[in-house]
């Protein structure tokens, strides 16, 4: 069975995670219940930064339809994300129109790992089995029942996503 690590209760799904957004917020997963997403570890001063501007072209495309792109804030490569949440908000919005959710910075590896991504790494490891996230831009796609269906390096770029991303968004919910 598996189990959230901050309450202990069941988890089915990504849906039962929550993580706290930019303001503060606490958003529930359950809230994109039914929703294709992509959830990628993101950085404002990495060389794959630009991508940013691919996942909200990805993100304004399909979410009529039922997608939406999930980005998480990370430090722990290269200190490559050491601003505020209010920072990384203005820089976002600022420079690459961002309107996708985007959470407060959190852990992706370590012993302080966000109970959402330990969940994702068990569902889709990466190379050779490896559960750490290698580097920035790292992305996961869930499909509409919340199973994580498929890990992407941080090389690979949002469009080369869109065949997969519109298959599963084809699948009823």
């Amino acid at each position: 069975m598996k189990r959230d690590m901050s309450d202990g209760k069941p988890i089915e799904d990504v849906y039962g995670f929550s993580a706290s957004l930019l303001d503060g917020r606490l958003m529930g997963l359950e809230a994109l219940r039914g929703q294709v997403l992509l959830i990628v570890n993101t950085a404002s001063r990495c060389g794959f930064t630009p991508q940013y501007a691919g996942l909200e072209e990805l993100y304004r495309r399909y979410k009529e339809r039922g997608f939406a792109v999930l980005g998480f804030p990370c430090n722990q490569f290269g200190a490559q994300e050491p601003g505020t949440e209010s920072e990384i908000g203005s820089f976002c919005a600022g420079n690459f129109g961002v309107s996708f959710p985007v959470f407060a910075k959190i852990e992706v590896n370590g012993p302080g790992t966000h109970p959402l991504y330990a969940y994702l790494k068990k569902m889709r490891p990466g190379l050779f089995g490896s559960r750490r996230i290698k580097w920035n831009f790292t992305k996961f796609l869930v499909d509409r029942q919340g199973e994580v269906v498929r890990r992407y390096g941080p090389s690979t770029k949002p469009q080369a996503l869109v065949q997969e991303i519109e298959r599963l968004l084809n699948d009823a919910p």
